[in-house]
């Protein structure tokens, strides 16, 4: 998304009027006209004060930056910059103006290095990838992500049809294998292990959670932010050492 304009208030929200006051310089045209006519087409959706005002905040901001300068500088038609903001909202890149589809961001398959506490935090911005999306970014066969759905190793969100950006590095992982004759029959020890690393942190911070007070509950999810980390470093660490004497020999 775009950046945000320099010298927008500091507080959360602005009028319409300070809004275009701020837009005007770059978008000479701009009107407040303009902005109800991207409201009613779904372009932006503004909050709206008790009174019936409406207050932008600084994603607003930015979003009706986005949409301007698409239609200014690229010719976009309202319906493609539409798809745009809807990859956008799904935590994907927007398409290349070229043409093709949402992209997925390279930090999600890049995955270098071992995670840390902070790689387990929720991720509010979690990408929502549909089948083909996921299919094309990890380059897997339908066949092949049936399987790893059959075998548990991954599937859409609960209580939808989307995958998240955990489903994505799961078949990025596995379609990169598959390059070695490995299928996801083959995995279900990766998913048997992972439950098991999971039933040790969850006996470790239980107690924590059973505290039921905000103190604790945030204790708790520290502690399982940790412990997920080092069982990653430790399981790494181990198929590490376990292969380097057959490899020296």
């Amino acid at each position: 998304m775009a950046a945000v304009p320099q010298g927008l208030p500091s507080r959360a929200f602005m009028s319409i009027g300070e809004v275009l006051g701020q837009l005007r310089p770059e978008f000479a045209d701009i009107t407040i006209s303009k902005f109800r006519f991207l409201e009613d087409v779904g372009l932006i959706k503004p909050e709206r004060t008790a009174s019936g005002y409406r207050k932008f905040s600084r994603e607003d901001v930015s979003r009706l930056r986005y949409v301007l300068a698409a239609q200014r500088d690229h010719y976009l038609p309202l319906r493609v910059i539409k798809e745009h903001l809807d990859a956008i909202d799904r935590g994907l890149e927007p398409p290349a103006l070229g043409g093709g589809g949402p992209r997925v961001p390279r930090a999600l398959v890049a995955a270098e290095g071992m995670p840390g506490p902070d790689a387990f935090r929720p991720d509010a911005s979690e990408v929502r990838l549909s089948r083909r999306e996921l299919l094309d970014a990890a380059g897997l066969e339908a066949q092949q992500l049936e399987q790893l759905e059959q075998y548990g190793l991954l599937g859409p969100r609960p209580g939808g049809s989307h995958y998240d950006g955990d489903a994505l590095v799961v078949a990025k992982t596995v379609a990169e294998m598959a390059r070695f004759g490995i299928e996801a029959r083959h995995l279900r020890p990766f998913k048997a292990a992972a439950e098991r690393e999971i039933g040790l942190v969850e006996q470790v911070v239980t107690p924590l959670v059973r505290q039921r007070n905000p103190e604790a509950r945030a204790r708790a999810d520290e502690v399982a932010r940790e412990l997920a980390a080092l069982s990653v470093k430790l399981h790494a660490t181990l198929v590490k050492s376990g292969l380097a004497p057959g490899l020296r020999r």
